[in-house]
Order: C-alpha cells, then sequence, then structure tokens
C-alpha cells in the first residue's frame, strides 16, 4: 500500500521498540517470571548448529509476546546493540496493510547499524502478507539474521510450514499455564523434590517414600480450586476476583477468537452459528461429542460442523481427543472427545463461580479437562498420540491414553470423587492386566493415593489430581532446565 508513507511506518516501529530511545525495556513488558515454553524457545533461536526461525502457537494471552519480550531483555543485558532488534506487532491496522519486505527495508535503510546479526521478533505473523515466503526468503539469504514469531492459528502456521517452513522453522506450541506454572507465577512455596520424581514411576516408591512425597506436596492442594477456576492464563491468573477474571476471559479470549480472528483466517458464514457450536462444546466438555446431533441442535449440516469444530482446534480453543483401541490404532470415522483448551473457558462461558466446587459431577468435567490439556501438552514434542478408549458394547471407557513408540503406553482414569473404588471388570484393570503400561487413576483426597491391590500385569496407582499436576510440571521443567544447561 503505497499510499501509507515510509515515514508513517517509521513512527509505528519507534513505538513498538522504546529500547532503540532507552537502551532498556520496561519490566511491565518482560515480567518476574519465565514460563517453561520460554527455555525451549531460546534453546532452538540460539542454537549455534541448527539455525531455526521460531514460531510460538497458541491461544490469546497465554504470553506468546512476553516470552519475545524477555528474549529482548535477555539480549539488550548481554550488549546486543538496542537497534540491532526489531519488534513488530501485525496486528496493528497500519502494518496490515504492508508486507514485511517492505518493513524490513525501512528498517534495514533507516534504523540498523547494518544488516548483520540482526533480531526480528514478529508478533501475530499470520495477519502479514506472504508472511511464509518472507520467512522463508529471510532465511535463505540473511544466514545472520534471528526470527522468532508468534500466532494465534496453528492450522495456517502448520499448512504454510509444510509448503516453505520445511528445515527453516520450529513451531512451539503454547497451552495456558500448567498447575506447576501457576504455582510458580503465585510465588507460592514450592516443595523440594527430586529431580528423579515422574508421576508415571510413582508405583515403584517405597509406600514410606511415597506418604513423605505427598505430605510434602498437600500444602499445595489448598491453590488447585483456584486455578482450576481462574484458569492458566498469566495475567488473568493473578486476579483474585473470579467473576472479573472469567469476564476478561470471555471478552479477551473468547470474544476476540470467535468474532475476529477467526473470521479473519477461516471462511466462516455465519458467526452466530460458529458461536452456538462453541457454547455446546462448553457444555459438554470431556464428553464424546456426536456431529449429527450438533447440527440438529444448532440447525446447519453436519460438515459444517465438522468443519467449524476443526477451526476451533486450529485456533487453538478445543483439544480433539480421539478413541484409540487396545493396539494403539486410531479408529476410523469415530467419535472423538472434546476439552476446552483451558477448564477456566468453560467456566468463563458458561459463568461458573465457586459455587462448582460443592459439584461432584461438574469437578469432574473441569478437572478432567485440566488433566487432558496437561498431559496433551507433555507429550506434543514426542510425537505421541494421546486419546482415549471406549468400548461401544460395553461402554466401558479410559479418559486419557498415551501411546510412544512401540508399546509403550500411558492410561489414565480420573476419578475426581470421594469413591476410587475399582472393580475387577473396569476397562483400566483390564488394560492394566494384559499390557505393560502406567496405570494411573487421578483422585480428589490427598490421602488417597498408592498402588491398588489388584493383581494385573501393570500396578495401578492412584494420585490426588492437585499433585499428578504438579508432578508432572515438575519433571518438564527439570527436562527445560537441562536441556538448556547441556546445550
Amino acid at each position: 500500500m503505497n499510499f501509507i508513507l515510509d515515514e508513517k511506518i517509521l513512527k509505528v516501529l519507534n513505538g513498538f521498540n522504546e529500547w532503540w530511545i532507552t537502551g532498556t525495556i520496561s519490566e511491565e513488558l518482560t515480567k518476574p517470571v519465565k514460563r517453561l515454553a520460554y527455555y525451549e524457545a531460546k534453546k532452538i533461536f540460539e542454537n549455534p548448529q541448527i539455525r531455526r526461525e521460531v514460531i510460538l502457537s497458541g491461544p490469546r494471552r497465554v504470553g506468546k509476546t512476553t516470552i519475545m519480550y524477555q528474549l529482548i531483555h535477555e539480549y539488550l543485558g548481554k550488549g546486543i546493540l538496542p537497534k540491532n532488534i526489531l519488534y513488530v506487532s501485525f496486528d496493528h491496522p497500519m502494518l496490515k496493510l504492508c508486507d514485511i519486505g517492505r518493513i524490513m527495508d525501512i528498517y534495514v535503510n533507516n534504523l540498523a547499524p547494518d544488516d548483520r546479526d540482526l533480531y526480528f521478533f514478529f508478533d501475530e505473523i499470520q495477519y502479514a502478507q506472504d508472511w511464509d515466503l518472507w520467512l522463508k526468503t529471510l532465511y535463505d539469504h540473511n544466514p545472520s539474521y534471528r526470527i522468532m514469531a508468534t500466532g494465534s492459528a496453528s492450522p495456517i502456521l502448520a499448512d504454510k510450514s509444510m509448503e516453505s517452513g520445511v528445515g527453516r522453522w520450529t513451531t512451539i506450541r503454547i497451552p495456558t499455564l500448567s498447575f506447576y506454572e501457576y504455582v510458580e507465577l503465585l510465588e507460592i512455596a514450592k516443595p523440594i523434590l527430586s529431580k528423579d520424581i515422574k508421576p508415571t514411576a510413582l508405583g515403584t516408591l517405597a509406600s514410606k517414600s511415597l506418604s513423605e512425597l505427598m505430605m510434602n506436596l498437600q500444602p499445595l492442594q489448598k491453590h488447585f480450586h483456584q486455578y482450576l477456576l481462574v484458569g492458566g492464563f498469566p495475567e488473568i491468573a493473578l486476579s483474585k476476583d473470579v467473576r472479573y477474571a472469567q469476564k476478561i476471559i470471555r471478552e479477551d479470549v473468547v470474544d476476540k477468537v470467535l468474532k475476529r480472528d477467526m473470521v479473519s483466517l477461516f471462511p466462516i458464514r455465519n458467526v452466530a452459528e460458529l458461536e452456538q457450536i462453541f457454547l455446546y462444546l462448553c457444555m459438554y466438555s470431556g464428553n464424546i461429542v456426536v456431529q449429527d446431533t450438533i447440527a440438529k441442535e444448532v440447525g446447519i449440516s453436519r460438515q459444517t460442523v465438522a468443519n467449524y469444530m476443526e477451526f476451533l482446534q486450529q485456533a487453538n480453543l478445543i483439544y480433539i481427543s480421539q478413541p484409540i483401541v487396545l493396539t494403539g490404532k486410531k479408529i476410523l470415522k469415530a467419535k472423538p472427545k472434546i476439552y476446552l483448551a483451558d477448564a477456566a473457558i468453560r467456566n468463563a462461558v458458561l459463568m461458573i463461580g465457586e459455587e462448582v466446587l460443592t459439584d461432584p459431577t461438574e469437578m469432574g468435567l473441569i478437572v478432567e479437562t485440566a488433566i487432558y490439556k496437561h498431559i496433551h501438552s507433555f507429550y506434543y514434542l514426542n510425537n505421541s498420540k494421546v486419546g482415549y478408549f471406549r468400548d461401544s458394547k460395553t461402554e466401558k471407557e479410559i479418559d486419557i491414553i498415551v501411546t510412544y513408540g512401540a508399546m509403550s503406553k500411558i492410561i489414565i482414569e480420573v476419578k475426581y470423587r470421594e469413591n476410587t473404588d475399582l472393580s475387577e471388570k473396569e476397562a483400566i484393570v483390564e488394560w492394566a492386566n494384559h499390557t505393560r503400561t502406567s496405570a494411573i487413576v487421578v483422585t480428589k483426597n490427598s490421602t488417597d493415593y498408592g498402588v491398588t491391590k489388584h493383581k494385573t500385569l501393570s500396578p495401578i496407582i492412584k494420585i490426588p489430581a492437585f499433585a499428578f499436576l504438579y508432578l508432572l510440571g515438575h519433571v518438564e521443567y527439570i527436562s527445560y532446565i537441562g536441556n538448556l544447561q547441556n546445550k
């Protein structure tokens, strides 16, 4: 768009890059706590042997931009010249009308000390024209450039990655805060844990050691319910006002994605229909959904429902869990289970407050949603499949199944209630008796833990939900920090 003068673009760029004048970046932008994804992004971004552009993908308000600001803060501290670092948000109305090439030319010709060793941070890159071709060009012709970008729409990033990004960029998916990160963000006293503790291996601990571990974790339980209510959006998680936090989630996360992002990026013909489908999925998060039923309720075709569900997943608002049989293969034409990207989204949309804490049915759905989010986020980099099992004849079900490698499996049953007894005929018992696996029953009470009495091939262990999720985050943290230190 030639009617936009270079001087106007320069003014916008100066507004984004305060460090060009001050030499520093404000603490308000960098935030005091680093997310686990920060360490993964930094590792790839700085790898001296394998150069890659990095794209951070995830829902709105999960801290993608903050990770970039934190890296900018670190590089300024290391002596990188301020004008060697460019931050651009393509969510800006003026920059949506310019391609990356023009912005780069204006920056390099007017501001950069030279055209070498430059750091580029592109926010909401999916709004930039031909962004994938520009990233390819910049990578191929400028080996000294370091480029990181964010995007809220996974599908567009994935499709473009297959075309232009192979061997050039790596996409890192950033979920909402884990319970571990939530504890760190709120500066809650963290228990001292061994680096070797893994939730999938608790069945190997001696009874005394397991009891000591659970006593060590027990103080965290009182913070778990608040985490489930306000969720894992970093700024919102700090709020003690649940109703206000939910209002922000509805306005800044849900409404903006449904009414602006998705309309701009996908072929959405009717926003009202999209909102109805999303509301239906919120009501039944953690359940198997039948697309024909949704189509009948909303008054649209089954194919439209299928398309909109796929768009919602790609926009990072929902997870779609497919059924898995004992062999680990997915079932063709199967009915999926749907989970919200964060349990707090469901609470916000349905306007569920603290009263839900006394509703065992609702709490079961909320906790299962949180557990699925954690499991999916933990294993997505490991080329693993995360799904569920359900026998249509007997209606026996296992809530979450992780398959990785040739034969390895983790099976998880969520029983967030007072009575967690298992009969010999339950699916998790049958699977544990015929498969080498890690079998876990997630419970409600802090005293409800330990190996069950079932004589199965693989032991079944009960773990309270708060302890299971915290330990999962602990393992993830140790992995990230270890990889960074061994870089």
